[in-house]
């Protein structure tokens, strides 16, 4: 069966146009394919460069239920340490309604869509937010 049978739509593709200048696009790129692979719904990538020193990027996605969402960021840990990249920081494991996985270049956030709606980080760090100033 294929998803069109099934109702579903075809997955989207990837953003590849949002991450290409970004330095760290490897990294965003390998997050974004395991996201991609576990199914992750609501993907968005927030370029930081230029708005904070924090991370240059910020990755949001969500899951269906608990399970799904700790699926997805064992997953990611995972794929990341494969890869070579220092062992991230993760929070939220336990109750797993909103797990932060912070690499230190890039910072995921995987949520149960509810909890998600509530904190709308979109709005917060999204694109129509001002620059904010970087103090050397």
């Amino acid at each position: 069966m294929t998803r069109q049978t099934l109702g579903e739509a075809e997955p989207k593709p990837l953003p590849q146009a949002a991450v290409a200048d970004n330095p760290s696009a490897d990294s965003i790129t390998l997050a974004l394919r395991v996201l991609e692979d576990m199914k992750a719904e609501d993907i968005t990538v927030i370029d930081l460069v230029g708005k904070t020193s924090l991370a240059d990027a910020m990755i949001i996605a969500s899951g269906n239920v608990n399970r799904h969402v700790a699926a997805i960021s064992d997953a990611l840990v995972e794929a990341l340490k494969a890869s070579g990249l220092p062992t991230p920081n993760v929070e939220g494991v336990p109750a797993c309604d909103w797990v932060l996985i912070d690499t230190g270049d890039i910072i995921i956030h995987v949520f149960r869509p509810e909890v998600r709606q509530f904190y709308n980080l979109e709005k917060m760090w999204g694109t129509d937010r001002p620059n904010e100033r970087l103090d050397s």
